[in-house]
């Protein structure tokens, strides 16, 4: 692993959001969920495919808050834009478990 500075963290921008719809993605190669998510009035709501099918069901997604980086390039996936990469790490299996903060805190609120 290559060290970084800490400039090279600083430009990486994870806010947290709040998932506010979320729906399958039927065009996904591999098993994905849409997800849209707000980032509060700085940033707005932003969109992202998910492969986060093993845990999550669209219907229980809605009204989690989650990490994501919002700085990315776009990516279309399966002709969905996604605008914004949810973090999260794998559990025993390699399926993703979703990062997001212990406590409720303001859309857009960026990780330090």
């Amino acid at each position: 692993m290559e060290p970084i500075t800490y400039a090279d963290f600083e430009k990486v921008e994870i806010r947290a959001g709040t998932i506010v719809d979320a729906q399958p993605h039927p065009t996904a190669r591999k098993p994905s969920i849409q997800l849209w998510i707000d980032f509060g009035a700085e940033i707005g709501t932003r969109k992202s495919a998910a492969q986060i099918t093993v845990h999550y069901s669209p219907d229980r997604l809605i009204g989690r808050q989650v990490m994501a980086v919002v700085n990315f390039p776009p990516r279309r996936i399966g002709g969905f834009e996604s605008e914004v990469l949810v973090l999260g790490v794998p559990d025993e299996n390699g399926a993703v478990v979703l990062l997001k903060p212990d406590l409720k805190v303001p859309d857009g609120g960026k990780m330090f």
